[in-house]
């Protein structure tokens, strides 16, 4: 029974090569690219092409997968590097990149550590930046640095098949002696406002009392005004009431004015005895025949 066996092998052993050897080239001419890959593939050493997502097929034993690279964004570590502003203070700034692979066939031959040589390329560019600006300008516009640095970091690794997706500067640190020196100029330029403001307070208070009297004064005036115009229409009624009338009238306005004063005078507080002249008692007595109607 062996010797059977061994015979139909003997006899089939080529056909069971070429099977074998036919499924070891499907094998190696077929390739699968998972959807977050890019292979780059070589033939006789050389870059032949760069083999995209799904199925792909190749020349067996001519081409050969080499890289297999992925595009998945990355994350640099975050990194702190020194830099000097315009107005020669030292800062720490701790920056971090991401970035993902476009072009492998780029990467692959002309950059060997990526992430080292973009660490060090946003390193440079970040110096060079906030040297172009004073460090109130890299506090308040930090979102304008950060686009600036983005853009040239861009530019820089644009030859590497990379594409910066985003580039943050998360804290621009100081110093204790420059922090100190920040702390007292804020308090300085707090107590001034401070001051300022006190002094603009105390000059809209006399601007508003200066208003209040000019008011003041001015209803006093026309109040007095008010009255003037009234003691004018009264004596106009007088002079008039003397025209028609003749001097009786005259006579019956000075005793009216006798009649009133002493009124005031007996009603006043403490005035319960009052001494009169002899004349005072004939003005009263002849004011009284003039309201009653006697000559």
């Amino acid at each position: 029974m062996e010797e059977q066996l061994l015979n139909i092998l003997s006899s089939n052993i080529v056909f069971i090569l070429a099977a074998v050897f036919l499924i070891v080239v499907i094998l190696k001419g077929v390739r699968i690219v998972p959807q977050s890959e890019k292979h780059v593939v070589e033939r006789f050493g050389r870059l032949h092409s760069v083999l995209g997502p799904g199925i792909n097929f190749v020349v067996p034993f001519l081409d050969v997968v080499k890289h297999k690279i992925s595009i998945l964004e990355r994350q640099l570590p975050t990194m702190s590097q020194d830099a000097i502003t315009a107005d020669n203070v030292l800062v720490q700034v701790d920056t971090s990149v991401f970035y993902r692979i476009t072009e492998p066939e780029k990467t692959v031959y002309r950059i060997r550590d990526v992430d080292a040589a973009i660490a060090t390329t946003v390193a440079g560019i970040v110096r060079a930046e906030i040297g172009k600006m004073e460090l109130d300008e890299v506090q308040s516009n930090r979102a304008q640095l950060t686009a600036a640095i983005k853009m040239a970091v861009e530019d820089a690794v644009d030859d590497w098949g990379i594409e910066v997706t985003r580039s943050e500067i998360l804290d621009v640190n100081l110093d204790d002696a420059t922090r100190q020196a920040m702390l007292q100029q804020l308090n300085a330029e707090r107590a001034r406002r401070a001051q300022v403001t006190e002094a603009e307070g105390q000059k809209r208070a006399v601007e508003l009392n200066a208003d209040a009297e000019l008011y003041a004064a001015e209803q006093i005036a026309k109040a007095r005004r008010i009255e003037a115009e009234a003691e004018a229409y009264a004596t106009e009624v007088v002079a008039k009431a003397i025209k028609e009338n003749g001097i009786e009238a005259a006579q019956y306005q000075v005793a009216l004015k006798q009649v009133e004063a002493l009124n005031a005078l007996g009603n006043g507080d403490g005035k319960q005895t009052i001494v009169l002249p002899a004349s005072a008692l004939e003005a009263f007595g002849d004011a009284f025949k003039l309201l009653k109607g006697g000559s």
